[in-house]
């Protein structure tokens, strides 16, 4: 018993939102919060963390104003901290992405008139708890019990040198643009920005190519395996656990992006784990470099993702931790069948029919676990993306482009640095992304109405026509089937016409 105490304190510990903050400030982030109801919490570690019609609302950590009187699930949720925009929480058959705090009870709850989204109301406004219950009144960022006397909308006074910045993009699903914040070590910032990017779009489709095209295409097809399943197996567990983001106040969204998702495990720490120690086993022996040299990169490249996604608000260190681990379970098991998939995509007959209909079918039960979020449409384009990354290379491996290596060349040496090397690899980076970003343009402005079109769906409001499942699934899945085709087979096929190859 007393060993299963330790336990529940420790994850407790770990799941606690101002352990976040004490790390932010630790690091020069400094928050400027309002006097308003900033919804999210930790999930309970009590009971069900999914209980029989629980609703979430789509803020999920961020602030919003707070609405007197009646029910929650019929008020308005002005998003945006502060910006004005209202967005409706509740809607026919659509849950709402409420957090679950574990606030212990008080008068308010017993009346009837529980905590909003992982709040406690004291004297008529509603203010911010943390997932140990201790209230947020006047919220600063000065320290844990955020005691300070802030009105609404003041910012707090930074440190001498601090400047005044806004969260990383606007989220992208209900368009909250977050408060400013300061902060006070600019190199940090820009560290842990760039630590964060290496697990966004921006990074895969220009890192994913970059391999393929200029290093090793067998080792770069094989990586992007590895990648959809680990972001798969990562984006279906958020939606079933249903964990929300940490509560803010006390910690600061520094990004915005993905802060309508869920929280529980890090698909950013899986990816930053995955793909830099799958990159390394994936080249140890294939190509000459140093043991040590190639785990010390794969390590620091992980860590830097990982450490990034607290630093941004986004996660627990408990999110963080549940992801690298989840993210080695998989390796585990994935990297030693690489082999035998690899080898069924291709040579099999059936490969393309399999391939479509499996990363197709995945995509369908994906989209049923959770309502409309920007998971689900991410879930769609990684599938699409390593659908049609195998099913180029069935093709290619049909016409007998790009065939691999004999073991007799390997082990590969590699090649010193020189102003044309880089040129080469620079020139090819640049006509083939020119091409891939000319492809997503294209397919998403016929695809989107086409889909709309056939399913009876207005697309005046692209936004609103997405959170169709008939729309968003073929829309991405389509979009970036082609993408991931054409990063295989047709730019290949366009270095080789152009003698860039």
């Amino acid at each position: 018993m007393e060993k299963s105490g330790r336990f529940t304190e420790m994850f407790e510990y770990l799941q606690d939102p101002h352990l976040v903050a004490r790390f932010q400030r630790f690091c020069g982030v400094r928050g400027s919060f309002s006097r308003t109801v900033c919804g999210g919490s930790t999930s309970s570690t009590s009971g069900s963390s999914k209980e029989a019609g629980r609703t979430h609302s789509h803020n999920n950590g961020a602030c919003h104003h707070h609405t007197a009187g009646g029910n929650e699930s019929e008020n308005l949720a002005v998003i945006g901290a502060g910006e004005g925009e209202k967005v409706q929480t509740a809607a026919a058959g659509v849950r709402k992405r409420i957090s679950e705090s574990n606030v212990a009870k008080s008068p308010a709850v017993e009346s009837g008139n529980p905590p909003q989204n992982g709040a406690v109301v004291a004297g008529g406004e509603t203010v911010g708890a943390g997932s140990n219950g201790r209230s947020l009144a006047g919220a600063t960022a000065a320290g844990p019990d955020f005691s300070g006397e802030t009105g609404p909308g003041d910012a707090v006074p930074g440190p001498p040198g601090s400047s005044t910045v806004k969260p990383l993009r606007k989220n992208s699903l209900t368009g909250d643009a977050g408060q400013e914040f300061l902060i006070g070590n600019r190199f940090l910032y820009y560290l842990f920005t760039f630590g964060t990017e290496l697990g966004n779009e921006s990074f895969y489709i220009t890192f994913f190519p970059f391999i393929m095209w200029n290093m090793d295409a067998f080792v770069s097809r094989r990586l992007i395996m590895v990648w959809v399943w680990v972001m798969y197996l990562g984006q279906c567990t958020k939606d079933v656990i249903g964990w929300s983001r940490p509560a803010s106040p006390p910690v600061v969204k520094v990004e915005m992006f993905y802060n309508s998702e869920y929280s529980m495990p890090s698909t950013h720490a899986m990816s930053g784990t995955a793909i830099p120690f799958s990159l390394f086993f994936m080249t140890y022996g294939r190509w000459e470099y140093p043991f040590s040299l190639g785990f010390s990169l794969a390590l620091c490249w992980c860590l830097l993702v990982c450490v990034s996604r607290i630093y941004m608000g986004m996660h627990s260190v408990l999110d963080v931790i549940a992801g690298f681990l989840y993210s080695v379970l998989i390796l585990l098991f994935f990297l030693p069948a690489l082999d035998l998939i690899d080898g069924f995509n291709l040579t099999c007959r059936y490969a393309p029919l399999i391939i479509i209909s499996l990363h197709l079918g995945l995509g369908l039960f994906s989209f049923t676990l959770d309502t409309w979020s920007t998971s689900r449409g991410d879930t769609a384009q990684i599938l699409g993306t390593g659908a049609g990354v195998a099913l180029a290379s069935h093709v290619n491996h049909l016409l007998g482009l790009m065939p691999d290596p004999t073991p007799d060349r390997l082990p590969f040496a590699v090649p010193a640095l020189s102003a044309g090397l880089v040129g080469a690899a620079t020139l090819r980076l640049f006509v083939g992304v020119l091409v891939l970003v000319a492809t997503r343009a294209l397919m998403k402005a016929v695809t989107i109405p086409l889909v709309c079109r056939l399913f009876g769906v207005p697309s005046a409001d692209v936004r609103k026509a997405r959170q169709h499942m008939e729309v968003e699934l073929p829309y991405r899945y389509i979009v970036y089937g082609t993408v991931g085709f054409n990063v295989l087979f047709l730019v290949p096929l366009l270095f080789s016409y152009l003698q860039l190859s």
